[in-house]
């Protein structure tokens, strides 16, 4: 099979295809109001990671779905991330992944099948490693590539894990690194570096399994996964979810590249980078005014398949340090910042 490169066929790449948080808002406000379900503990009421439903035997069944263009030019890859990503939402509510079915658009008069098939290829190898099958799916002709999952998996109620239940004197900690989106923009303005040209492919392939045990820990009182509205729009939904605020410590928050910075600077930024400012920029606060850009382009960069962030009770945050060391997280057990209480900006970052 011929060398296919999967992004050149889409206007857009991985988390960083989706709709602004201020759009996203628009759409999602209506007068038209369904019926309460007293068993649905996590719908459209808030903005969660996944929907989830009471099944009366103290579990629950989660239910997501994700899917996006193409962030990889590789097809087996492309597939591997799309369902990491998916299954993700499912860790972080704390729960255990159980099934999976494909959602595919294909472009088959410029794409051909076996390029699909290395696809759905890849899903199914990440499913593998979840412990899970991939029992199904639906296809369409469309003008670009998506691929993604929707997962249903199950948690113990007693351990289901929301983003809008963290508390005041919360810390925050953060599973995975960030900068995919400026790391991808870079390699299409062929400006990486060899030595990174792998970095955010194989961290976006990560399952993010760890929320499964996290769940299982009382002091851990929000979880949510970073991921196409950057580190800023989902702990923003996190704290005034919470009815909250939050502060982040620039220089502790975990970066995928040492040039990162470098790349920021040559102009390596992904337009969803600057929707998503648009869309919540006014409510954060920056003490460093000189470092102010360079900040913001690192903070509101989407992440595709992103880490777990973590708000946990002081007197819990070492157990949580103890399980990351225990999972191969030893390099994310330093504190990002914490929940305060409500102030004039939902995030100030020092």
């Amino acid at each position: 099979m011929e060398e296919i490169k999967l992004t050149q066929y889409s206007h857009g790449a991985g988390c960083g295809c989706k709709i602004s948080p201020k759009i996203l808002d628009e759409i999602l406000s209506s007068n038209f109001s369904m019926p309460d379900n007293d068993r649905l503990i996590v719908g459209n009421h808030s903005k969660d990671d996944a929907a989830v439903y009471d099944l009366q035997n103290g579990k629950a069944l989660i239910s997501t779905t994700d899917f996006f263009m193409p962030i990889v030019d590789d097809p087996y890859n492309f597939g591997r991330i799309a369902s990491a990503n998916a299954i993700s939402d499912v860790y972080a509510m704390g729960g255990d992944p159980i099934m999976a079915i494909a959602i595919l658009g294909w472009p088959i008069n410029l794409l051909s099948p076996q390029v699909a098939k290395k696809v759905i290829e890849g899903s199914k190898s990440i499913c593998l490693e979840a412990g899970i099958p991939l029992a199904g799916g639906h296809s369409i002709d469309s003008p670009e590539p998506i691929f993604g999952l929707a997962v249903n998996g199950l948690v113990d109620i007693k351990n289901l894990k929301k983003n809008n239940t963290a508390q005041k004197g919360d810390l925050l900690l953060l599973t995975k690194k960030i900068g995919v989106g400026i790391l991808t923009t870079a390699e299409k303005k062929n400006l990486l570096k060899e030595g990174d040209k792998t970095l955010a492919a194989d961290q976006m392939m990560q399952l993010n399994k760890i929320g499964a045990l996290l769940g299982k820990i009382e002091g851990v009182h929000a979880m949510t996964d970073v991921t196409g509205f950057g580190l800023l729009g989902h702990l923003i939904e996190m704290a005034e979810g919470s009815g909250l605020s939050a502060r982040i410590n620039f220089n502790t928050v975990p970066l995928i590249s040492e040039r990162l910075i470098e790349y920021v600077e040559l102009g390596s930024v992904p337009g969803g980078t600057n929707r998503n400012w648009a869309s919540y920029g006014h409510r954060v606060h920056f003490n460093d005014g000189h470092n102010q850009g360079l900040q913001k382009n690192i903070l509101a960069d989407p992440q595709t398949s992103g880490g777990l962030l973590i708000a946990v009770d002081k007197d819990a945050v070492q157990d949580v340090i103890e399980l990351l060391k225990q999972n191969g997280l030893s390099e994310r057990t330093t504190p990002i910042g914490e929940i305060t209480a409500s102030g004039d900006f939902a995030i100030t970052v020092y």
